[in-house]
């Protein structure tokens, strides 16, 4: 009797009809119940996605449109005289792409990151731990990478305060040179000698850039103290009359070429500055130019800079080249009566000491004691 009654316990019993009809009854309303809600949620899910990548993608290429318009706006001033002082083409171009590229970034993590947080909520998932959780991470992922976020957002306002780009010739303090490639985290310089420095964003304290405005070209020419100094100003206002007028150098220099005055005076020279505003950029080609074409105009004016010696006026007598040799000295011949009787007189030979004297006599400390027969 037990043996049967534990069979039929552990033996499954099979499910009846009804109770099948029963159980497909109560899932058919549960399905039934819920049905709304799931195409709801699902129907909010897709219409989310659909629009945050349809705005995703209406932002982005607003964006690459603006940025190639700016690129267009550039190139059209590629035909002007003045167009370096404009704009640089590659300058405005690698900055606009910077430009578009944060905005880009920054609009499909706000949009994509909307969406997610928006999607999460529609399934009813608590977003609070996940906002604290993510919140967590942030810290500590700017703790950790906070050289890489400083390096990141000083690019970022770089560029957008546009305080250089290609081309320019900057003092970064770390290192200077020319601006070949701006970044969003490094920029890349061309020194004098032809390397190129990797200097951070985040490193740059201070910019000195040589390329915006306008720069000034000085040049100090020294002249000897007896120089007619208003003739040397006529000449160095000429120099540069003719100098502005011919190419490039009409471009270059934004202003005339003015005579400041003197610097400096001294008993062996006078010292008179000249100055021009020139391109930015230009300053040291205009100098050179400006003290060669300085340089011709004072010799063919006469005038002498310190160093040169003097020409003599015509008709002047010659000075003698041998009035400041000394005369010849009667001592330099050794048979002149002045070398006989200045040379020193002949020693005369010792005479022989005689036997007796005390210096033969006396033994030699040398020797020792003298013994006696």
């Amino acid at each position: 009797m037990l043996s049967r009654f534990l069979a039929d316990a552990t033996t499954p019993t099979a499910p009846t009809l009804r109770e099948a009809q029963e159980n497909a009854g109560q899932a058919a309303g549960w399905v039934e119940e819920n049905w709304s809600v799931w195409l709801g949620a699902g129907l909010r899910i897709l219409l989310i996605i659909v629009v945050a990548f349809v705005l995703r993608s209406v932002v982005r290429r607003t964006i690459t449109k603006f940025i190639a318009r700016m690129n267009r706006g550039s190139q059209a001033t590629e035909g002007l005289p003045l167009r370096g002082l404009l704009v640089n083409a590659e300058r405005r171009r690698q900055r606009s792409e910077a430009i578009g590229s944060v905005l880009r970034s920054v609009t499909s993590f706000v949009i994509l990151g909307t969406a997610a947080l928006t999607v999460l909520s529609v399934l009813n998932i608590n977003l609070a731990p996940l906002l604290a959780s993510a919140g967590v991470a942030g810290i500590a992922l700017g703790f950790g990478a906070r050289n890489l976020v400083t390096d990141f957002l000083s690019g970022v306002f770089m560029i957008l305060e546009d305080q250089y780009g290609v081309g320019d010739v900057v003092d970064a303090g770390v290192a200077s040179g020319e601006v070949i490639e701006v970044g969003l985290r490094v920029t890349k310089l061309r020194g004098d000698e032809g390397e190129i420095w990797y200097v951070r964003n985040g490193e740059i304290k201070r910019i000195g850039n040589k390329s915006q405005g306008w720069a000034t070209a000085s040049v100090d020419i020294h002249l000897r103290p007896e120089e007619d100094l208003e003739k040397a100003r006529r000449t160095i206002a000429e120099a540069g009359e003719r100098m502005a007028a011919e190419e490039p150098w009409n471009e270059r220099l934004w202003g005339p070429v003015e005579v400041l005055g003197l610097e400096s005076m001294t008993l062996e020279s006078v010292v008179i500055r000249t100055s021009a505003r020139t391109m930015p950029g230009k300053r040291l080609g205009v100098e050179r130019e400006l003290r060669w074409r300085i340089k011709q105009a004072f010799d063919g004016a006469g005038i002498r800079i310190v160093g040169a010696e003097p020409e003599p006026a015509d008709g002047a007598p010659q000075p003698d080249p041998l009035a400041g040799v000394a005369p010849p000295s009667a001592l330099a011949s050794s048979t002149s009566p002045q070398s006989v009787n200045a040379s020193p007189l002949p020693q005369s030979p010792q005479s022989p000491q005689s036997p007796q004297s005390p210096q033969t006599a006396s033994p030699s400390p040398a020797s020792g004691p003298h013994l006696s027969k």
